[in-house]
């Protein structure tokens, strides 16, 4: 499988990198309700010392993906996109296997270590799907890739909360088989996409690097502005996993099953808006007219959520929220266009950091504010104050993209 893809293939890779990203982001998603569990067994069920631990791991993953994401878009410049692919899911699958017998805490943490610094699997995909299609079909490829991310937080979690309820590692090891499944699956059936003609000439350290990244944003026109669009993203959006249970339960006295059907039903119809709606909208409204509707209706979503005083109301916000789906294909496909072939993985790679710096700060900036709205509720009334954090950030990033997202002609040639 070394030899690189041409004609009619691009499009079966096209459906390999998304079963290839729908399984990923499944076993990811299996681990979100199941680790704070496993935390806690290990400290006999104290769960102030566990919350501290799953914030270390989770801060200690972004940390680790904030430098090495750039060394892994870079390498599969210079190498191509297979290899590190195959890389990062062998590392998540040891990630898996180092939680599903770790006699204590200290070995999980070396697993979410390990994990930290090969997770560009997904990254390394959107390269991958920037190789394979064109200009015009991008946006469509990179909405197939947000659909395979919708599905795997989708039922990922479900999944999770079944198995553990057989036994407390069954998730890990089920996770652990998912990932060497993915891993043979890309070691046999996926491509290349990118040949050799079309790679960097050397493996460069000083792109290698956070640094090295902004200097490849800041090198092209309005390049780092959708950067900086897209980080405003990432953090708005860190609000859901951050508080928005806690958020529900306390405000809407919803019950776990109700806000888990909840989640679920949100993330359907993102998954849907993905596969069906953004393929056709971006050939009507263009890049830039995708995503500034996204990234409004993000905003709008939002507000509602923050805003509604009963569980009903904030239901009317999902199908709003849902066009927020527009925002990744819309600004992954306008950043493409921006970059050359030989770039794309210091793109992705850059874009990665740029999540880990936002997967860094994103708890602590919603937790808190949710915490000091608790405590003085008698008086505020406004434990939607995290989420009102995250509208403000949505419109910024609405402001700063109109003033950024301008389409360009002409795509730059490898050199």
């Amino acid at each position: 499988m070394t030899q690189t893809i041409t004609g009619s293939r691009r499009q079966a890779a096209l459906g390999f990198i998304f079963v290839t990203a729908v399984m990923d982001v499944l076993s990811l998603g299996v681990m979100i309700p199941v680790l704070p569990e496993l935390v806690k067994r290990f400290n006999g069920g104290d769960t102030a010392v566990a919350a501290d631990w799953v914030v270390l791991f989770a801060t200690t993953w972004g940390v680790m993906q904030f430098f090495c994401a750039p060394i892994l878009g870079l390498m599969s410049d210079r190498f191509g996109r297979r290899p590190v692919i195959l890389t990062s899911i062998f590392g998540l699958g040891v990630d898996f296997l180092f939680m599903a017998f770790a006699p204590n805490l200290w070995w999980l943490f070396i697993g979410r270590v390990f994990n930290g610094m090969t997770a560009a699997s997904f990254s390394t995909a959107g390269a991958y799907v920037a190789d394979v299609t064109t200009p015009e079909n991008r946006a469509k490829g990179f909405g197939l890739m947000g659909a395979a991310f919708g599905v795997g937080f989708t039922f990922g979690p479900a999944l999770g909360g079944f198995l553990w309820q057989f036994d407390h590692r069954l998730p890990f090891l089920v996770c652990a088989g998912l990932a060497l499944c993915n891993w043979l699956y890309g070691f046999f059936v996926l491509p290349e996409s990118l040949p050799p003609e079309r790679r960097v000439k050397r493996f460069d350290w000083k792109k290698a690097n956070p640094v090295g990244s902004l200097k490849l944003l800041s090198s092209k026109p309005n390049l780092l502005g959708l950067a900086g669009v897209g980080f405003l993203f990432q953090l708005a959006h860190n609000v859901l996993p951050s508080v928005f249970v806690l958020y529900m339960g306390y405000r809407y006295h919803w019950s776990p099953q109700l806000v888990g059907l909840t989640l679920m039903g949100s993330g359907l119809a993102g998954i849907f808006m993905q596969a069906v709606v953004v393929g056709p909208l971006v050939r009507k409204v263009g890049e830039r007219g995708a995503l500034l509707i996204g990234l409004f209706s993000g905003f709008a979503g939002f507000l509602i959520y923050a805003l509604a005083p009963t569980g009903w109301l904030y239901l009317c916000g999902l199908p709003i929220f849902a066009f927020s789906g527009l925002i990744q294909p819309g600004l992954q496909g306008l950043m493409t266009r921006r970059v050359s072939p030989q770039e794309q993985g210091q793109l992705q790679g850059a874009n990665s950091a740029m999540m880990g710096i936002a997967s860094i700060i994103g708890p602590t900036l919603y937790l808190a504010p949710f915490a000091w709205a608790v405590r003085h509720d008698a008086t505020l009334h406004m434990p939607g104050l995290p989420v009102l954090i995250a509208a403000a950030l949505m419109l910024g990033a609405t402001a700063l993209a109109f003033r950024v997202a301008n389409p360009v002609t002409a795509e730059p040639q490898a050199a």
